[in-house]
């Protein structure tokens, strides 16, 4: 997947048609169980170069939709464009693909993993109204991280690690702590695939890491923001891709800059500058958030005109 391109005024379009009205309309509908279109069972998602994305860049945006994290996708949603807008106007990435999925409890939910398609268009807009904002979770600071990245792991496939051994970005927005390891009988009922036994968390976070640039995002307004428990856990997975924000409005702007970083087309001092320029009030959050992570090379400002919603 990956085809065309993306469209502020088709997202614009869209908007106003809504007149007001949530863009969560599977969800809204009453529905219970995973949108067809983003079920994982059984299936491959893949992120391919084309002629129009010669070089295209796997990124991936799961997050927890249980308890307090369901606001989490509706603010994703109202600040698409100003993702898409950071990475391809700041000259991040040229071709990035996004997939967004959100995760729950596989011992009590009905749609603990949704998945969608790695998109380069505006599809990516409607993947994000079919997730289903179920708002469960066990209520013991454990969601089913794992049973998510386990797919992220053996059910994706990229052009860019395939043909240029390049990783693709992951990232794991939420406020609880994952399993302590796959469980096999999770993994058959909703991946399909049959484990001979479980597999220990270290080792799937060795396999994840291999292919995909993987950090947890713990925002502020979630029921264990700060939390120290929560934290420990995952640095102790992940280390410095640990980001705490402080600002839950400000995740998409993290998301870009974490991603202009990475590709080494900002320092941490620039992408702070171009959310300044774009008008964006999240620069304190994000600085924060990735103060340890502020390294790569300095580069050219916005390109003049750009405006981003």
């Amino acid at each position: 997947m990956g085809s065309g391109r993306w469209s502020a005024d088709v997202y614009e379009t869209a908007e106003r048609l809504r007149g007001g009205a949530s863009a969560f309309t599977y969800s809204d509908s009453g529905a219970r169980t995973v949108h067809p279109d983003l079920d994982p069972y059984d299936i491959i998602r893949e992120s391919r170069d084309s002629a129009e994305h010669p070089d295209s860049l796997a990124i991936a945006v799961l997050f927890d939709v249980t308890g307090s994290m369901g606001a989490v996708p509706r603010q994703l949603q109202t600040k698409l464009p100003k993702l898409l807008g950071l990475i391809k106007d700041g000259g991040y990435a040229e071709h990035p693909q996004i997939m967004f999925g959100a995760i729950g409890d596989a011992t009590c939910d009905r749609a603990p993993l949704q998945i969608g398609q790695f998109e380069s268009d505006n599809r990516m807009d409607t993947d994000l109204e079919r997730i289903l904002l179920e708002g469960g979770g066990g209520g013991q600071k454990t969601e089913s991280y794992e049973l998510a990245m386990y797919f992220m792991a053996r059910h994706t496939a990229t052009d860019c690690w395939e043909r240029r051994h390049k990783r693709g970005y992951l990232f794991v927005v939420g406020d609880e702590m994952p399993y302590p390891g796959v469980k096999p009988r999770e993994v058959s009922a909703w991946i399909g695939d049959e484990l001979p036994h479980p597999l220990p968390l270290a080792n799937l976070i060795a396999q994840l890491t291999r292919h995909w640039d993987t950090y947890y995002i713990l925002p502020a307004g979630a029921a264990y923001a700060g939390d120290g428990q929560v934290l420990a856990a995952w640095r102790r997975l992940l280390g410095q891709n640990v980001l705490e924000l402080t600002d839950l409005d400000a995740v998409c702007e993290t998301i870009a800059l974490t991603i202009g970083l990475g590709e080494e087309a900002i320092d941490l001092a620039a992408g702070l500058g171009d959310l300044t320029d774009v008008g964006s009030a999240a620069g304190p959050a994000v600085k924060r958030a990735l103060a340890a992570l502020g390294h790569g090379r300095p580069r050219r400002a916005l390109p003049p005109g750009s405006v981003l919603l």
